[in-house]
């Protein structure tokens, strides 16, 4: 065959394929182009642009397998990511040119598809339905960005970094299996209240949180506001200072001292004492961790702070909670002032509550019978109530106002390469048992002014190791009278909350 031949030939099958009319109205190819977008290549196949649509076929498919592999098992690793600031940066540029290169591909497709004849109106509504599916990408990469960055500011901002300061917190090795260096945490919950008409803020919820970390099995511990003569370690520079406890020996121990309450310990020492513990981030919290831990007989490795007025914003962007009241909870009222509350939130099961009203529920005491201790329960129950509203679904459903209130709300020194370990370990509580460990009022602080640490000790070991031989601890701390009672060896069995805040009214 000569060389003009095969010219004419080839030139004739140029211009056969190129008069070959596309099969597709501009509605078919707008739809096949957007189904396309779900498996980005396929349209390329379906326009005849087989070694295109064959490639990035194939790379669509690896990315997918590559997802759906990583979900499924190297979780682990997907948390560690969610929790460094840097890779969140990355993902999210990450996440932009996904989406450019997804809508690129869209696009293209479409013109590959679309009918070259086809009339201005059909053209107008193709390039419509596209141009309405890429703003819906674009709209949906904008959600994911913000999402990720809402994290990433969070982690930033509540979980220290190595800048971070702190004199009591553990040293804890990442690389290894923090739980097995950690087989009980001890994790110290306060509720600050730094209202306008307060010096400063009071931690009037103090609540020790004691985790197995293999079962995820937590035992609450609740401290009255109002214990006076709160220990010290003796090799503590805060014993040097408060050898028989936190109050005035000068003053008749039959005397209320408010200013040496335990919830006034936040504030008051470290004005009087600034630094006595060395560099930190939150002197009041760390003074609280190692005053609490000698009175329950605990090493307390960390503490989690949330402002108390600001917790409704926590709750509401939960999409609040549900409780069983069991008598009408004050909301507001001061018995100081002989002010009484605005309203009482009505005895009943199951009761939704805003974030406002979920607050007042934790913290009302407004002429209620045994106020301190009935608070200390609300608080517990608040406490299991959030626990089982923060499903994973939830969480996401509302990420971007949880994070936003958290930022305001939440200090911690739990440090942010441990936060994977300890969302393992958020999970495990969320399915296990949560108990409180009731330390009896009646016999060892049946006032604040001088409670039986020495007996609470022996409840909470007690409670939380029941099979070993109970030998009593001895105080610590010298103290201008005896303990009143011995050490209480009867309810050393812990409460379970689903009991204790059942619906059971009391007329």
């Amino acid at each position: 065959m000569s060389a003009s031949s095969r010219a004419r030939r080839a030139s004739g099958s140029t211009r056969a394929r190129r008069a070959k009319p596309r099969r597709h109205t501009s509605v078919a190819a707008a739809c096949l182009a957007v189904l396309g977008a779900l498996l980005p290549g396929t349209a390329y196949l379906v326009a005849r642009r087989y070694r295109l649509g064959t490639a990035v076929t194939m790379l669509s498919l690896a990315g997918y397998a590559a997802a759906a592999y990583v979900g499924l098992k190297r979780r682990d690793d997907v948390i560690a990511w969610a929790l460094d600031p840097t890779l969140l940066l990355w993902m999210v540029v990450g996440l932009a040119a996904v989406a450019l290169l997804w809508v690129l591909v869209l696009v293209t497709s479409y013109k590959m598809l679309r009918p070259l004849a086809a009339g201005p109106g059909a053209r107008m509504f193709g390039s419509l339905v596209i141009g309405l599916v890429c703003f819906g990408m674009a709209a949906s990469t904008a959600m994911g960005a913000e999402t990720l960055m809402a994290q990433r500011s969070l982690v930033q901002k509540v979980f220290g970094g190595e800048e971070s300061k702190s004199q009591t917190r553990p040293t804890i090795t990442a690389k290894k299996d923090v739980w097995d260096q950690l087989p009980r945490l001890n994790v110290l919950l306060l509720g600050a209240d730094d209202g306008a008409d307060r010096d400063g803020a009071r931690t009037d919820t103090v609540i020790v949180a004691s985790i197995d970390t293999k079962t995820g099995d937590t035992a609450l511990i609740s401290l009255t506001r109002n214990f006076m003569r709160m220990p010290f370690p003796e090799d503590s520079p805060l014993h040097e200072k408060y050898p028989t406890g936190f109050w005035d020996p000068k003053v008749s121990p039959d005397k209320e001292q408010p200013n040496f309450y335990l919830d006034a310990m936040y504030r008051m020492i470290p004005q009087k004492y600034p630094g006595i513990l060395g560099p930190s981030d939150n002197e009041g919290a760390d003074i609280l961790k190692v005053s609490v831990g000698e009175a329950v007989g605990l090493k307390l490795h960390y503490y989690v702070q949330i402002n108390v007025i600001g917790f409704s914003q926590l709750v509401q962007a939960l999409g609040g909670i549900k409780v069983n009241i069991n008598y009408p909870v004050p909301v507001g009222g001061d018995d100081d002032k002989d002010i009484p509350p605005s309203r009482y939130l009505q005895p009943g099961p199951d009761r939704e509550l805003s974030g406002f009203d979920a607050m007042w529920f934790a913290r009302g005491r407004y002429r209620v019978p045994g106020a301190d201790l009935a608070r200390q329960a609300r608080q517990r129950c608040t406490i299991k109530a959030i626990v089982e509203r923060a499903t994973p679904q939830n969480v996401l459903a509302n990420y971007q106002s949880i994070a936003k209130a958290g930022e305001q709300l939440i200090r911690t020194d739990i440090p942010q390469n441990l936060l994977p370990a300890f969302v393992t370990l958020g999970q495990r509580v969320k399915s296990a048992k949560i108990t409180n460990i009731d330390l009896d009022k009646k016999k060892n602080f049946p006032n604040g002014r001088n409670p039986n640490y020495a007996g609470m000790r022996e409840i909470i070991k007690r409670a939380l190791n029941p099979a070993a031989v109970p030998k009593p601890l001895p105080t610590t701390t010298a103290t201008t009278r005896k303990p009143t009672g011995k050490p209480t060896t009867t309810k050393t069995t812990p409460g379970d909350l689903a009991d204790d805040c059942a619906y059971h009214p009391t007329n």
